[in-house]
């Protein structure tokens, strides 16, 4: 791997990582249920971006599709809860 791409994929987890605090906040503290859903399904969708950048940078196929599958469960999850808010039931 090169030098340029190592250091840049040291920058992004670095920027993702710093960006999970105030995620974890709006999770903790959101006024309303659709704000911590929105919140949780943006940390989700920067743990799917850790996930996938250490696949890259390990070279690890398997974290890649660990990523994937993180992301169909996540978009299910997150239609269900929406529902369940919008609605008062999943299915």
């Amino acid at each position: 791997m090169s030098e340029i791409l190592q250091t840049g994929a040291q920058v992004a987890l670095v920027a993702i990582i710093v960006l999970l605090l105030p995620t974890t906040y709006r999770v903790w503290v959101g006024p309303t249920p659709a704000d911590r859903l929105q919140a949780v399904d943006t940390l989700t969708t920067l743990l799917i971006g850790i996930i996938v950048v250490l696949g890259i940078v390990q070279g690890s196929v398997l974290l890649i599709d660990i990523g994937i599958a993180l992301a169909a469960f996540s978009f299910v999850g997150a239609i269900a809860i929406a529902r369940y808010l919008s609605e008062g039931k999943v299915f």
